[in-house]
Order: structure tokens, then C-alpha cells, then sequence
């Protein structure tokens, strides 16, 4: 019985301490662990930037379009007009 208290016992440990583990694998060196899988040299990351840029400035010199109602003759959006005040009715004694 004390065996099965220790397995017990061991077992929650390992899955308490499981999630409190994986910070640790972010601390990892950067290895590239699926070699068909190239990383860019720091030529291909400084002309990928270069090309994120001019794209972003052609993105700029785009006009803004103008914006169009097509339901605009169709729909009243004149103000509602405001409810008349209720008065009292009477004599005018309270």
C-alpha cells in the first residue's frame, strides 16, 4: 500500500509541474530541429524588409476611395420630431 501512495504521489507531481515546465523550453538556443526547412540569411531578411517597405509605400499613394450611399435616396434619416411636452390638466390649482 505505501508503493501505491509513493506511485500516487509521483504521478501528481509530474502533472502539476507540467505546465510550470514549458517556460523553460523558450530559453532553448534557436536550433533548427527540421533541416529541409531553410532559415533566410541576413541578406533575404534585409531585402524581404526592403520589399515590405515599398509595398507599404505603394499602399499610400492609393487614393482613398469615395464612400457611396447606395441606399442614401431610400433611406429618411431626417430627425424624429421631439415628443410634445405632457402637461397637467386642471384648473391650474394643485
Amino acid at each position: 500500500m505505501n508503493t501505491m501512495k509513493i506511485l500516487c504521489a509521483a504521478t501528481l507531481l509530474a502533472a502539476l509541474a507540467g505546465p510550470f515546465a514549458a517556460p523553460a523550453f523558450a530559453q532553448a538556443p534557436n536550433i533548427n530541429l527540421i533541416p529541409e526547412l531553410k532559415s533566410k540569411s541576413p541578406e533575404e531578411r534585409e531585402l524581404d524588409a526592403i520589399n515590405e517597405k515599398a509595398y507599404r509605400e505603394s499602399l499610400r499613394k492609393i487614393p482613398d476611395a469615395k464612400v457611396s450611399d447606395p441606399w442614401g435616396n431610400v433611406r429618411n434619416d431626417a430627425p424624429k420630431p421631439a415628443p410634445a411636452k405632457r402637461t397637467k390638466t386642471g384648473n391650474g390649482t394643485n
